[in-house]
């Protein structure tokens, strides 16, 4: 596979900005001309291996920095909002990446803009719905607009990780974080109690009592111990976080809180460095991991998607975690791979057949259209309501990463990576997907043009030319 050229324009002057630096005086302190440097900050150019050893050396910055993270998660959302019916014709791909490589704020204007769009037109589309709301003011759903703050800070949030790591380094085993923060909370009056109650947590401020479901698994309630713990001891911090997010509703503010706390209890229960060494060494088995800081499968999966600190990144993973009608319910992608923002995953991925073997892992050996190879890992991770009659929620979690990262996954053992025949073609969306021969395609693809003969069908009653 040819090496792609690494165009960062848009994150290069993001830089020289924050240095306070002119065009001249950045490409005097590069050691290059300042022509040079201008063509690479308008991606006519792209950076070369002398720059980048410059950008480490002069400024201390974290090369891997300049990736393609940001720009293939602008694509591929621009990709998604293009094949919208209200545009006559798509952009060609080249043209797209062209827009969010050297105008990323422009791009995310316009996804904003989009957004409204859809909002607006899915209100008229119920009359009911639409004569609610008359005269309330347009804007994204909280929902979106806080999955879109973790998703673009490529869900890692330097300061609530490292709080959280300092808290659980004060235990050496999960069962001391535990007895270490109960004692903490009784330090200040606060009660932890166990109740037969489907209530995950449940905090009294005036008894200073705070209730955890004693059907919920260990892993569940040491998770909600931490998240309680956030709001009471790192109130500021969270606040302080939110207020730079600068949330457009009260209703996102309050979830993106709640979404911090999350992230937080579980950077307590799996500090970053400790957490980052184990994952090393066992290669990321996530069974072992999850026995050595007592937590869950899917605690474990999530956690290795938010290891992206610079200077100490992990693996690039992608995860995600899907319903029984294949719905994204939770995403994260640090590498290339970008999910669909609206409806479901790919039905040719592996996380779909994880809820026909409970309790095993599927591996899977994929290729999505542009020719990127991954290795995907799958399992369900059904939850129980601890007693009989309580309704049980089922979910599949797939973790991933790209194929040149394989060695460090315990997974990859086995599996025959230099064979192209074992790679399973997958893609993000039907409307997105060029595949033409696809045998479990749903719609046709938006960018394509099609062909209709009454006189014969194939799998499907169109070709995609």
């Amino acid at each position: 596979m040819p090496v792609q050229k690494l165009y960062a324009g848009a994150k290069l002057r993001d830089l020289r900005g924050r240095l306070s630096l002119t065009q001249k005086d950045f490409a005097t302190k590069l050691g290059i001309s300042l022509p040079y440097l201008n063509q690479m900050e308008n991606n006519n150019r792209p950076v070369s291996s002398t720059v980048l050893l410059s950008l480490a050396q002069e400024f201390g910055f974290d090369v891997t920095e300049l990736g393609h993270g940001d720009t293939e998660r602008l694509v591929a959302d621009l990709r998604e909002a293009l094949t919208d019916t209200v545009f006559s014709e798509a952009p060609p791909l080249a043209d797209l990446r062209l827009a969010a490589s050297n105008a990323p704020a422009f791009v995310r204007a316009f996804l904003e803009l989009h957004r409204a769009y859809r909002q607006s037109h899915e209100r008229l589309a119920s009359l009911d719905d639409a004569l609610g709301r008359e005269g309330a003011p347009l804007q994204p759903s909280p929902w979106e607009e806080v999955r879109d703050f973790f998703h673009y800070c490529d869900n890692y949030i330097d300061a609530v990780d490292r709080a959280a790591e300092r808290a659980g380094l004060k235990a050496d085993a999960p069962g001391d974080l535990r007895t270490a923060t109960v004692a903490r909370l009784a330090a200040r009056g606060i009660e932890v109690r166990l109740a037969e109650d489907s209530a995950l947590r449940r905090f009294d401020a005036a008894t200073g009592t705070l209730w955890l479901s004693a059907l919920s698994a260990v892993e569940t309630q040491t998770f909600q111990l931490m998240l309680q713990v956030a709001l009471l001891e790192h109130d500021a911090l969270l606040e302080a976080t939110l207020d730079l997010a600068r949330f457009q509703s009260d209703a996102a503010r309050a979830i993106a809180k709640i979404g911090l706390a999350n992230y937080f209890a579980g950077a307590a229960m799996m500090p970053y460095r400790r957490f980052l060494a184990a994952a090393q060494e066992t290669r990321h088995d996530l069974e072992l991991l999850a026995l050595r800081f007592g937590a869950s499968i899917e605690q474990v999966a999530h956690r290795l998607s938010t290891l992206q600190r610079p200077g100490a990144k992990g693996v690039p993973f992608f995860f995600v975690r899907v319903d029984q009608a294949g719905t994204i319910t939770k995403r994260h992608s640090a590498t290339r791979l970008q999910f669909a923002r609206f409806g479901g995953a790919c039905p040719l991925w592996n996380v779909h057949r994880a809820f026909e073997t409970p309790g095993q892992f599927l591996r899977q050996l994929a290729e999505t259209p542009d020719g990127v190879r991954y290795i995907s890992l799958a399992r369900d991770v059904s939850k129980p309501g601890g007693q009989f009659g309580a309704p049980r929620r089922r979910y599949a979690i797939a973790l991933g990463c790209e194929i040149a990262h394989a060695g460090a996954l315990v997974y990859a053992d086995g599996l025959d990576l230099g064979r192209d025949g074992a790679f399973e073609p997958i893609g993000i969306s039907c409307r997105i997907c060029d595949r033409a021969d696809c045998h479990q395609r749903s719609v046709p693809p938006l960018e394509r043009r099609l062909t209709i003969r009454p006189d014969r069908r194939g799998v499907l009653p169109y070709e995609v030319g």
